[in-house]
């Protein structure tokens, strides 16, 4: 069991690459550390503009090398620590990857402050998806499910 002080570092180094990624000019002042077994095995921070990547956010790029280094597409076991509260993107990401916990810093409300207001994706979510700013349309949803079907099918599919 990790102590608060050790909780506190992997912050820090969340934070640090955070104010690191705005100083390079690589994104927004966002980073994030991957732990397991008090190991930092991924950490990055935001490179959405200096990589032209809308997914590039800090978490991502944590869990995107975290993921590689272990050789899974799953963070059970592991320990996400993150200069802010996630989007909804970086959110739903975490939960796809299942990380044991998530500390954050800064609140969204501080994001906020600074100009990265998400608010409005959680409104849109809400919406049918005809009436979103960016609508979202059914098309050929017949043939859509195909794939479904061969997932079904398929005998030695790695669930997930």
């Amino acid at each position: 069991m990790m102590k608060e002080e050790e909780h506190m570092s992997f912050m820090r180094r969340a934070i640090a690459l955070a104010i690191e990624g705005v100083e390079s000019g690589a994104g927004g002042p966002f980073g994030a550390v991957v732990v397991k077994n008090g190991e930092i095995v991924g950490e990055g921070y935001n490179r959405v503009t200096s990589s032209c990547d809308p997914t590039a956010h800090a978490e991502i790029v944590a869990m995107r090398e975290a993921c590689q280094k272990m050789n899974t597409f799953q963070l059970e076991g592991c320990i996400l620590y993150t200069s802010c509260e996630p989007c909804p993107m970086c959110f739903g990401a975490i939960y796809w990857a299942r990380p044991d916990k998530v500390y954050y810093a800064a609140t969204k409300e501080d994001a906020a402050e600074a100009l990265f207001d998400d608010a409005f994706i959680y409104k849109e979510l809400s919406l049918p998806s005809s009436n979103r700013r960016i609508p979202f349309l059914p098309l050929l949803n017949q043939e859509g499910k195909a794939p479904f079907e061969s997932w079904m099918d398929k005998e030695d599919r790695e669930a997930y």
